[in-house]
């Protein structure tokens, strides 16, 4: 007789093989309130369909042209699960979608996630998903759908890796960037970021480990606060800030300061016969930045290019109208970050 305990096993069921569909719908149940947080005209955000729709009527377009974007969160995400933090990078994954939409002068209508893991726990993929919430409410954007995917094999322990997809709209002829009002003296506003934003994170953790500190050890360029959850402050949304400017068309051109940072960045709403020109002592560069640069001896052309060194949007705007928009930017709440600054101007491209 064969021996019981080395027989095969007559039935496999997909949670032997890793797949737990009662820890996705376990999920779905805690993730359907934050989803409802998050309703806007023209969207429910209720989950569980196969799709999410979105009524632009009642959004209130008349007609509109629409506009996508995807980003994830890059290598940041590799801090948090290290560290245990996972309440904020959920808010990192929308704001790098948003403000790309933003930038061509969209308004966001919704979002979608997916989340992928090797084993789903579904009280973690809850606090990621509770942080994506946030960053939805905090952009006027519904969260209407989305996919988590449990998939053994493809991710080890506890990883996991997100990514986001966003709709915007603006009304026909309010695209940005409106290269065709440019102006040679045309001013360049800077918009304060909260930190690294999303960015340069492989760089961030090469130069941490060179520093020897761990995740735990108090931040050494900030007060109150460890170096994991200083390195993962959230990165900050515009859209609230910068949708009234751009429905009122005081904005030419919208640049999101992401990877390849200033000196890359501010040239992609640009036409090619205009180039900027960046005062970097315009702006008061936070103390992480320098952290970064004195401990990992980063090149200042280099650290131009890995980081936003301070800015997470640059605006460009008439210079008959710069000192009162940069009024109106700093009546808005704009953090303990700083201030918006005029940071430069536009120029003739050199022959």
């Amino acid at each position: 007789m064969a021996n019981e305990k080395n027989s095969p096993k007559n039935s496999w069921s997909y949670k032997d093989a890793g797949v737990d569909i009662d820890a996705g719908e376990t999920l779905v149940d805690q993730i359907k309130p934050l989803a409802a947080s998050t309703r806007r005209p023209g969207a429910e955000a209720m989950l569980g369909g196969f799709g999410g729709a979105f009524d632009l009527k009642a959004a209130g377009f008349d007609d509109p042209i629409l506009v996508s974007g995807t980003d994830g969160v890059g290598t940041k995400l590799r801090i948090a699960i290290d560290s245990g933090q996972l309440g904020t990078v959920g808010i990192d994954l929308v704001a790098m979608c948003v403000n790309d939409v933003l930038a061509q002068g969209a308004e966001p209508l919704f979002f979608l996630d997916y989340y992928a893991t090797g084993k789903l726990t579904p009280d973690t993929a809850a606090l990621v998903i509770s942080g994506i919430a946030e960053g939805c409410r905090q952009s006027g954007c519904a969260l209407i759908g989305g996919e988590t995917a449990e998939m053994p094999g493809m991710y080890a322990g506890d990883d996991f890796d997100l990514a986001g997809f966003v709709v915007g709209a603006a009304e026909r002829g309010g695209l940005l960037p409106k290269e065709d009002d440019m102006r040679s003296g045309d001013v360049l506003i800077g918009l304060p970021s909260s930190g690294p934003h999303s960015n340069g994170y492989s760089l961030i953790r090469k130069i941490v480990e060179i520093s020897g500190l761990a995740w735990d050890a108090p931040a050494p360029f900030a007060t109150d606060t460890n170096l994991a959850e200083a390195l993962l402050t959230p990165t900050k949304i515009y859209v609230k800030t910068l949708m009234p400017l751009v429905r009122q068309g005081r904005i030419k051109g919208l640049a999101h300061i992401t990877g390849g940072g200033i000196t890359d960045n501010i040239p992609r709403m640009l036409p090619k016969h205009l180039i900027p020109k960046v005062d970097f002592s315009a702006w008061p560069r936070p103390a992480v930045f320098s952290w970064l640069q004195e401990t990992g001896g980063v090149d200042e052309a280099e650290l131009r290019r890995a980081f936003n060194c301070g800015l997470g949007m640059v605006l460009c705007v008439n210079k008959d109208n710069a000192v009162d928009i940069l009024a109106a930017l700093n009546t808005e709440p704009m953090t303990d970050s700083g201030k918006a600054y005029i940071i430069g101007e536009l120029c003739p491209t050199k022959a």
